[in-house]
């Protein structure tokens, strides 16, 4: 009886063991690399492989960014440095990916420059003139990894045919 069991049951196990799907998961960054946009953003783009399948994902980018801000007025120009003003601090964003079938994510987050408190007077248009990033992080919350994009991002001045912007 043991033995009839026996023969029976190994063919059983047999398919089992070979048609369970393989679990394999070890995430790890394919790619990450940023660049600025015209309106002084940074984006990054990155590819993630390993995650299994149809993972929801979370991933943070973070940056420390300074920004300067000006006030133009009507005839192209920055007329006063009180019209002037440099920002700093930490900036951030957030996006959940879904991992597919093939268990990876291919996908892009932006940040903006720090907010600024620079009101302007009437006539006069608050304009951010420059920015930049550095110590840029995308971290996948999810997995606890993270990929450091090297380098400083820095736009330069963004508006050079404005007087006393740069």
């Amino acid at each position: 009886m043991k033995r009839l069991l026996l023969l029976v049951l190994t063919p059983l196990f047999l398919v089992l063991a070979t048609t369970l799907p393989a679990q394999a998961v070890s995430p790890h960054f394919i790619s990450a690399s940023g660049g600025l946009n015209a309106n002084g953003s940074l984006t990054v783009n990155f590819k993630e492989a390993g995650l299994g399948t149809n993972q929801n994902i979370t991933y943070v980018l973070s940056a420390d960014a300074t920004a300067t801000y000006v006030c133009v007025n009507r005839g192209g120009a920055n007329p006063s440095a009180s019209n002037k003003t440099t920002v700093s601090g930490p900036v951030s964003a957030t996006g959940t990916f879904s991992s597919g079938k093939n268990g990876n994510v291919v996908g892009s987050l932006t940040v903006q420059p720090p907010p600024t408190s620079l009101t302007c007077p009437g006539g006069q248009t608050l304009r951010l003139a420059s920015v930049s990033y550095t110590n840029v992080t995308l971290t996948d919350t999810t997995n606890g990894i993270t990929a450091s994009i090297p380098g400083t991002f820095d736009s330069g001045c963004l508006l050079p045919n404005v007087r006393g912007a740069c």
